[in-house]
Order: C-alpha cells, then structure tokens, then sequence
C-alpha cells in the first residue's frame, strides 16, 4: 500500500514557486500555526484548526495556508453527549459562507490521530461491540471524524490544492459495523456539500478513510462549473470518490483506486460511485485521462437514482477482483477508454439516443495491463461485456482482444460499427446486433438474429448482406 508522496510533494513545490493571483488578492492569509497548531506530526492540532476554521466564518471567507511539508494530527472525540456514543471534533468546517475560500497545502498533511474509534463500542468498557447486521442505533456509535475539509453551502469560489488527507485506517481502533453491511461511518477526506459556487481541486491526495476518499453532494440548479483535477483517492474502505447529486463537475487527470483493500471495507467499494440520492438528480459529469484501478467493488458504478449525462474519454478502468465498470445509467458515453476486465449493466433502455455509446475503446482481459496481474472476468468464461436486455448500445471503432478466459460480448441488439474482435475462449459468444461499416471477428461466434448492413468477416469468411441465421461460425 504505497502512497506516491514524492510525486505528490514535487507537484506541491511547483504550485508553490508560482502562487496564483487568486491568492495575493483575497487579503489576509491565515495559517494553523497563528491558532496553536505545531505541524510536529505528534501533537494534535484539531482544536486549532477548529479556531481557524471560526476565524474564515467570522470574516465570511478567506484563506487557509498550511506550512510547507508538515504533518497535522487531528480528530478528537468526546464520549457522550450528542447524537453518537462518540461524537467527533470538527476540523476544517465551514459552511454558508458568501466570500472565497482557499485552502492552500503547500504539500502539508493532514492525518488522523492514531487511536481514534470507528465503530461500535460499549459505553460502559469502551470496548468494541458486535451487533447483528444491518445495525442503525447511533447510541454506540464512534465516528473519528465527519471529514478533514467539509465546505457546506458556500457561495463563494472555492479552491483546494496541494494539499494530503491521510485518513490512517490502519491505526485507528476499530470497533463494531455499522449500516447495513462494513462500516458506514462517516470519515470521509474531502466533503463538498451544497456549494453554489465554483469548485476547484486540484492536487489532492486523499487515501486511507474508512468512508470515502472525496464526496459531493452538488446542488442541482446551480449553472456554473468545478473542475477537480489530480485528485488521487487510494485505499479507502468504501469508495475513492462518491457523487450523491449535482450537475457540471469535470475531472481530469484523477486516480480512484485500491478501493476496500484496506483493513475496512464497505459496500459498494467503488473507485467512483454515480448515485443520485434524496431525488436529486446527477447530470453533465465529465472524466477525462482519469484511472479507475484494482478496486475491490466496480472500477465505476452508476445503478441508482436519477442520474444522466456522464462522458468519459482517454480514462482506463481496470476490474481485478471485481467489474471494471457498471454504466446502467442513461447517456453515458466513453471515448478512446481503455477496459481491462469484464464490465457489465451496460445501459440500453427504450430512446436509442441515451444507450451508452463507446467510441474507439479498447476492451481486453490481458494480465499485463493489471496493475496486480489479476483480471476479474466473472464467473468462468464470461463475457468481457454485457448489456441490457434491450436498447441499442453503440461500438464505433472499438477493438476486443481477449487473450484469456474471458468471450467477446453478450448483446441483444447492440450496434458494431468497424469493429474487430478475437478471443482465445472457446466458448461460443453472442454478439448480436446490427453489424455496420467494416468488421472482423476471430472465435467461436453465434450471431443468430444479428443483421449484416456492411461487411462482416467472420474467422476468414465474409458474410453476405442481410439478416444472419445459421448457428455457430468457428
């Protein structure tokens, strides 16, 4: 479980010897050492930054600067007393704030105090205890932190960069599960929750929390955008990223990874979690050059709720030990990806114009492209792609090069346009569809019921035009 810190402290030193004009002009800037904090890695800074974070309300905005390559220890608790058994200290909070705000790590780092609860734990001995699942009593419930940085309906611009969350799962103390399977307890790194304004991430390393590396809780009807760039989520016990609701988040050059590889793990353990909650939709996401790896849940998922609209392009999923992706979701498009493992749910529906569409993909079940040689493909010889039971999923210029167990895809009524396909399987496949423009398939196919509007060569044969019956072609 290595974490990339040179790289990530390199980025840091860059951003730093060229300070943005954004930072010389919002006046003051306040750092956690003028509030108390040491930055010494050994003595907890929480209640400093607990005044600093006062400190940005009072004033309505402002900026946050941290000292250059420090470690904060922070999260505190207090038994009794509130809504939890233990109820966490605020760290950075600020909420409802009209003016900017700008947190600026220069490469610092925040990491959670070693011993901190999470879980259930008797009240009387404070030791951990175990409920019949799913458990929703709060009354021993230990939360070690709401999250690092929360930013709760704010107005103003907001911008977070170079900066480390480091949740330190592994020296926490962990108690009893919560929720209705692992511990859904909240302790999260970065949480942006109803924010009006703009959202700028960039340069952020978020990684062991028992809850979620990022989450954003978008507000709907807002109409302008955020942009979260070189955000690495890692090793987090439910996903790397979850998107609750909102609209107009682009992402680029991010990493949601490791997920539920920790020693807490929760479902759906995804790298990116697309589900609209509380009826508020999801719509125009954008990823771009972005990794979805070795997750133990779905590299994406996208399964519930309203969601609509998501375009992915130049990104990489690779399923290990679970689906590389799972778009069940209307309008989801995918632009010279990379898929590395089965994916499956592949949306279709009744409107032909939301079915998923993948445009000059690559789908393959090829080890050395895993990052752990591991390639999940389902159970036994599965297909490295399933859709739905109707709807048009279109493949424009996509290759399947299967070199392992995995068959080519099992679709009802897909459209294949200048598509070549191999696998070593087999195990007959059935890509049914309509087959446009140019095509070649190499394996064992049955393509009863699909439909020849080009030319199709299958295992060396061209096929004539038209519908295609006739069983198995070897």
């Amino acid at each position: 479980m290595i974490i990339d810190r040179r790289a990530f402290l390199a980025a840091s030193a860059a951003a730093a010897a060229f300070p943005s004009r954004s930072i010389a002009a919002s006046g003051a800037v306040l750092t956690p050492e003028q509030f108390g904090a040491r930055g010494d890695g050994t003595t907890n800074d929480t209640a400093a930054f607990a005044r600093l974070s006062a400190e940005i309300t009072r004033r309505r905005g402002g900026t946050i600067s941290l000292r250059a390559g420090r470690t904060y220890l922070v999260g505190g608790q207090t038994r009794g007393g509130g809504k939890f058994g233990w109820n966490p200290s605020p760290i950075i909070e600020l909420e409802g704030l009209p003016g900017p705000i700008q947190i600026i790590g220069n490469g610092a780092r925040l990491r959670a105090q070693p011993g901190l609860r999470l879980g259930t734990f008797d009240l009387g001995s404070g030791g951990a205890v175990h409920h019949p699942m799913p458990n929703l009593n709060h009354d021993d419930l230990a939360i070690p932190y709401r999250a690092m940085i929360w930013i709760n309906q704010c107005s103003g611009p907001i911008t977070i960069r170079d900066i480390e969350l480091d949740g330190n799962l592994e020296r926490l103390s962990v108690g009893g599960q919560f929720g209705d399977k692992g511990w859904q307890v909240p302790a999260t790194g970065l949480m942006l929750r109803f924010n009006t304004g703009t959202e700028t991430v960039d340069n952020l390393l978020t990684h062991h929390h028992a809850l979620d590396g990022a989450t954003i809780v978008g507000t709907p009807e807002r109409s302008v955008r955020s942009r979260i760039s070189h955000l690495v989520s890692r090793y987090n016990g439910r996903q790397g990223l979850s998107v609750t609701s909102g609209r107009g988040y682009d992402f680029a050059d991010c990493e949601f990874s490791h997920t539920g590889h920790g020693s807490v793990q929760s479902a759906p353990g995804a790298g990116v979690d697309i589900e609209s909650e509380g009826k508020r939709p999801i719509r125009d996401l954008t990823f771009t050059r972005c990794k979805f790896l070795d997750n133990r849940g779905c590299g994406m998922v996208a399964d519930s709720g309203d969601s609509e609209g998501v375009k992915f392009t130049d990104c990489t999923f690779v399923g290990t030990t679970n689906w590389s992706a799972w778009p069940r979701k209307p309008g989801f498009s995918f632009a010279n990806c990379t898929f590395v493992g089965s994916l499956v749910h592949v949306y279709g529906g009744p409107d032909p114009t939301l079915a998923a569409r993948f445009t000059a993909c690559r789908f393959t079940d090829d080890p050395a492209l895993s990052p752990t040689g591991q390639v999940f493909s389902g159970a036994g010889q599965a297909p490295i792609l399933a859709t739905g039971p109707d709807g048009d999923a279109l493949f424009d210029g996509c290759t399947f090069t299967l070199v392992g167990g995995a068959v080519l895809p099992a679709t009802r009524s897909a459209i294949y346009r200048n598509c070549k396909m191999s696998q070593r399987s087999r195990k007959p496949a059935r890509p049914i569809g309509r087959y446009q423009g140019t095509n070649s398939i190499a394996g064992p196919v049955n393509l009863t019921g699909s439909s020849n509007e080009g030319t199709l060569v299958v295992n060396g044969r061209q096929l004539p035009p038209g519908p295609i019956a006739g069983g198995l072609n070897r």
